[in-house]
């Protein structure tokens, strides 16, 4: 039986310790928050795919490889929309059957800043498809296809994003062992946009260009984010906040000594600290995007404003343990 229908939704992410770091070996912590992307999935009558995504204004149509724009700039709209295509064909490649779909993709993550939101999309599109069409897919399943969809957009991702949209919590990952779930109590978090678009890959040149020329300088700087990670886990575990906000000022010390941090971002950490924040730092690839502050719950509010008083987008942000899940059919 096929339905009418199916709408998906998987959640945006925050880095909490280890960007950067994660590229040469080292632990990351990564937290599913309560932002989330949204697919819907219904059937057509003839074999296209059209596409389109509600919060970026792009819609079209793909017929095999073609692809035919309807709605804003035809470069950006396939550039933006070729990732769900191939999450849609990875599903379809369980069914064994290739049928006309109509994809309507609805996020409130922004976009471009660090939160995972092409791999909340995808995530999302792909339980959309697989619930529509009766696919039998595992969460392991969804996790390896919004990979395939992110190396569309991020060339040789770490696979962070897609294992956080899919399976949600937090996680522990480091490149040689993979993901651990992580047992923490809720984490407060302030997450602040600076509206800056940056690219993943200059600032991960970046890094790397700085590690060639001081090479003893920062793989001591490695052994002491290896140590902030490792601290972290048995305070995040103890709700020990004061703790966690230390470690991620520490956190955002070491980043901003590689050169990754901006004046945007600067702007609204400072603000969030001077408000009471217990730790501040940039999540993500940093050189603009976002950054995230933790706050004792009655003081959240007086953080929130004071970051948008300087110009930041923001919002609250509690953890959520749930990863991609079927809305409504």
């Amino acid at each position: 039986m096929v339905r009418m229908g199916v709408t998906a939704s998987a959640p945006a992410k925050v880095i909490l310790f280890g960007e950067h770091f994660v590229v040469y070996g080292e632990p990351a912590i990564v937290l599913a928050i309560d932002k989330r992307a949204y697919a819907k999935a219904e059937l057509r009558e003839d074999k296209l795919l059209h596409v389109h995504s509600v919060n970026l204004n792009l819609s079209g149509y793909f017929d095999g490889e073609a692809f035919r724009v309807e709605q804003g700039d035809e470069k950006r709209a396939k550039f933006k929309l070729e990732p769900i295509k191939v999450a849609v064909e990875k599903v379809l490649e369980f069914r064994g059957e290739k049928v006309g779909l109509d994809i309507e993709v609805n996020s409130t993550v922004p976009v471009a800043a660090g939160l995972g939101s092409s791999a909340a999309v995808a995530s999302a599109v792909a339980a959309a498809v697989g619930g529509l069409l009766n696919v039998k897919m595992s969460k392991e399943d969804v996790f390896r296809i919004s990979y395939e969809a992110e190396k569309v957009v991020h060339g040789t991702p770490s696979g962070i994003d897609p294992a956080i949209s899919t399976f949600g919590g937090a996680l522990l990952f480091q490149m040689d062992t993979g993901f651990k779930p992580l047992e923490t109590k809720d984490v407060p978090l302030i997450v602040g946009d600076t509206g800056v678009e940056r690219s993943t890959g200059v600032q991960v040149a970046k890094v790397r260009s700085v590690k060639e020329r001081y090479p003893r300088v920062v793989e001591g700087m490695m052994r002491t984010a290896r140590e902030v990670v490792l601290r972290a886990i048995d305070a995040l575990k103890e709700r020990d906040l004061e703790t966690v906000g230390d470690l991620m000022n520490i956190n955002h010390a070491l980043l901003c000594g590689l050169g990754v941090s901006d004046e945007s971002l600067e702007w609204l950490i400072n603000a969030a600290r001077k408000a009471g924040a217990l730790g501040a730092k940039l999540t993500g690839a940093g050189g603009g995007g976002c950054m995230i502050a933790l706050a004792e719950n009655e003081r959240l509010e007086q953080v929130l404003k004071a970051v948008q008083r300087v110009g930041g987008r923001a919002f609250i942000a509690k953890k959520t343990d749930e990863g991609v899940r079927i809305e409504q059919t």
